[in-house]
């Protein structure tokens, strides 16, 4: 049995749109197999976050940010913030 960290992500609705990650990646001239060791996760991961085939735990997303120098807006995309009502 095996146990999901994060959701599976939609699919892809323009495969010409390239990957923040990847471009900021080969910028750095970094292997996706250099990403995978220095983030502790296997190629195949890398690949399907460059891919948008798979959405990382923020844990993930943190660690290939800090690997990357850059930060999880930049290669993730900011998220909306809450507006709850006043209290």
């Amino acid at each position: 049995m095996t146990t999901r960290l994060t959701e599976p992500v939609a699919p892809r609705s323009d495969a010409a749109v390239v990957s923040p990650v990847r471009l900021r990646r080969r910028a750095l001239k970094v292997t996706q197999a250099e990403l995978a060791e220095a983030t502790e996760v296997s190629r195949q991961t890398i690949i399907a976050i460059e891919q948008g085939d798979y959405a990382p735990s923020v844990f993930l997303a943190l660690r290939i940010a800090r690997t990357l120098g850059s930060t999880v807006e930049d290669l993730f995309g900011a998220a909306e913030p809450h507006t709850g009502g006043s209290a």
